[in-house]
Formats: structure tokens, C-alpha cells, sequence
């Protein structure tokens, strides 16, 4: 194994153990639900989910189509966070949903993570 390869896999790792120690603190439940974020190079992806009965409520990805017309090829970028935590935050309003728990996902609260963070609480969403 190179030592390029060795660092990717110690970074997945450690963002891993980050997410692990963080989800044993918060739970989502029907009433105020987890946004947890995902990204990887090329998309960001984010879902609200209901911990108590283990289901997804609403979830969004720079993947949907019609996201990634208007997104262009960037769609694993800081423009692409803020759109999906636009959109997930209107999807929330149709579901009846204002509160919901942040979960970065292991990620550090910065960038693309941030991003969708403040674009979810411009559009109305409570964390």
C-alpha cells in the first residue's frame, strides 16, 4: 500500500471514529429529525432522518438532476453545499419540519459543511 493510499485511509478513518463519538450525543426523532451531511469529491449529499424509528424524512444530493442542471459540472463544491442545504431546508418546510439537530458527520464545521449549514438557516431551518 502507497503511503498516499495509507493517508486517505487513515483520514476516512478518523472522520469515521469523529462520527461515531458525535452520533452517541444526538439522536434525531420525529419532532426535531438529524441533518446529517455527507460529501464526497464529487457530490454533497444531506438527509433528515427520524433515529427513533430509523427512517429518512427528506434528503437532497448535488446528484438529483435537477440540482445538477443548474449546478453545472461543479457539483461537489462550496456553490453545490449551499443549494443543497437550500433545498433540503424547503423540502423540510413541506414535510412540516423547522427544528432539526445538526450532525456534521465527522466533518469539521467548515467549507462545503458550512456552506450548507448556513444556507439550511437562511431558508428557515431551527439548529
Amino acid at each position: 500500500m502507497t503511503d498516499l493510499a495509507k493517508r486517505s485511509k487513515r483520514k476516512t478513518w478518523r472522520r469515521e471514529r469523529a462520527h461515531l463519538r458525535v452520533r452517541s450525543h444526538l439522536a434525531g426523532t420525529a419532532e426535531r429529525p438529524r441533518l446529517s451531511v455527507f460529501k464526497s469529491l464529487r457530490f454533497v449529499y444531506a438527509q433528515l432522518i427520524d433515529d427513533g424509528k430509523g427512517i429518512t424524512l427528506a434528503s437532497v444530493s448535488s446528484l438529483e438532476p435537477e440540482l445538477k442542471s443548474q449546478l453545472g459540472k461543479g457539483t461537489g463544491n462550496l456553490q453545490a453545499a449551499k443549494l443543497v442545504g437550500a433545498t433540503l431546508a424547503e423540502r423540510a418546510k413541506t414535510a412540516g419540519i423547522g427544528k432539526v439537530v445538526f450532525d456534521r458527520g465527522g466533518y469539521v464545521y467548515h467549507g462545503k459543511v458550512k456552506a450548507l449549514a448556513e444556507a439550511a438557516r437562511e431558508k428557515g431551518l431551527d439548529f
